[in-house]
């Protein structure tokens, strides 16, 4: 994976609003998960903090890593200067850190950002390697929608609302996806209004997408044992008209 890899500013800037509105319903899923935990966690693709936070608030011994800069110094800004040290500048192929966890998370499509089999697979053993005994670690895909796959999207306006009162933020994307390969790559045009003007910028962002069954002969290849495959964050086993794919996979569970 390239650890160069970085958010644009006014994508990390933005993310909040965005995503506090269109990503809700994995919420509860992941703090329940963390809440049943009493030992370490760390929580993959940290970002901004959406759950992070929650999980501080919820007195929760969590750490996080994330690959993109821009993103972590904004959850920084958020923390205190204690729990700041909480969250690092890593990539999941070959973070290093000095701590084992009992529950490890990846939420919001981590693994889509995994273009190479490789670099899966080298994700998959480190985060093996950084789980105690009878440890968890769950992420979660979206299940490909053949629809979108065959006709993408052009210019669709996916998101538009205020990111300070009375200044709007306005999302307009287009995808086109890759079958051989299993890519889809965004374009996403970023409109908002700043010092009485409006100002744009344009980003390019490509993610991986995956098949069910290709995801458990992954993690077969991999040290994990495969526990479920849900088709929703209420722990429903996954079924054709599913949107949502949770992996749950254990570390030497019997």
């Amino acid at each position: 994976m390239n650890t160069k890899i970085d958010y644009p500013e006014y994508f990390a800037r933005f993310y909040d609003t965005i995503y506090n509105s269109l990503r809700t319903d994995d919420m509860e899923f992941y703090l329940k998960k963390i809440s049943n935990c009493s030992g370490k966690i760390l929580e993959i693709g940290v970002g901004t903090g959406r759950l992070f936070l929650k999980a501080i608030e919820r007195k929760a011994d969590i750490y996080g890593i994330d690959i993109s800069k821009s993103m972590t110094d904004i959850l920084k800004d958020k923390l205190t200067q204690v729990d700041q040290s909480r969250v690092e500048v890593q990539d999941v192929c070959c973070m290093n850190l000095p701590y084992r966890f009992d529950l490890i998370i990846a939420p919001f499509r981590v693994f889509s950002h995994l273009m190479s089999v490789e670099d899966q697979l080298m994700a998959l053993r480190n985060i093996y390697y950084h789980l105690n005994n009878n440890g968890l670690f769950i992420f979660d895909l979206y299940v490909p929608n053949p629809k979108m796959i065959a006709e993408g999207l052009d210019h669709v306006i996916d998101f538009e609302g205020e990111y300070e009162k009375g200044k709007i933020i306005r999302r307009i994307t287009s995808m086109k996806a890759d079958i051989v390969n299993q890519i889809s790559t965004a374009e996403m045009k970023f409109e908002w209004q700043e010092n009485h003007s409006w100002r744009e910028a344009t980003w390019k962002m490509s993610m991986r997408f995956y098949f069910r069954f290709e995801v458990e002969h992954l993690i077969r290849l991999s040290p994990f044992k495969l526990l479920n495959v849900f088709g929703n964050f209420n722990e429903k086993p996954i079924d054709t008209d599913d949107s949502e794919m949770i992996v749950v996979c254990g570390k030497n569970i019997k």
